[in-house]
């Protein structure tokens, strides 16, 4: 890894398979490298897939197979900033459909436990705009959905709701 600062992800072995589905499913995304244990360690024996580089839209990942020991949590997700309802639906739905679930206000996990933001930008921009007004009507709008629609939340920044 060349980057300074690498996100580390801990997961119960299956950190290849997360890192696959990561770069299938993201642009700009990747599997840099797999990397085998020179050892046996706790969880694992000399020769098992140790850690895995890999690029989230860009950011550089590193999966880590420790074990069970640790979970995510949504106290750490990806937020990713989606351009329409068909970038938002296409990210949504394949986490979801790969054995995630569902959450509240545009949030999701996939199935290794891993929560998403899939933020339009529509969303951001009436939700953090000038008119304090209209931010309440679509942050209102917002609280109501799971996966977020942008045709519902432009009509609660025109008062269309």
């Amino acid at each position: 890894m060349t980057s300074k600062n690498t996100i580390c992800l801990w997961y119960d072995g299956d950190a290849v398979d997360a890192a696959n589905f990561y770069a299938q499913t993201f642009p700009d995304s990747a599997v840099q490298a797999i990397h085998r244990a020179p050892g046996d360690y706790p969880d694992g024996k000399q020769g098992d897939v140790l850690t895995v580089e890999f690029t989230v839209l860009g950011i550089p990942c590193l999966g880590l197979n420790g074990g069970p020991i640790f979970k995510h949590s949504e106290a750490f997700s990806f937020q990713i900033a989606t351009e329409d309802q068909a970038e938002t639906d296409r990210l949504w739905n394949a986490i979801v459909s790969n054995g995630g679930q569902e959450s509240e206000c545009g949030w999701c996990k996939d199935r290794w436990g891993l929560s998403w933001q899939i933020s339009p930008r529509a969303l951001t921009a009436a939700v953090f705009g000038p008119d304090p007004v209209v931010a309440k009507r679509a942050f209102d709008a917002m609280m109501t959905m799971k996966k977020i629609d942008i045709a519902a939340i432009d009509r609660a920044v025109l008062g269309r709701d």
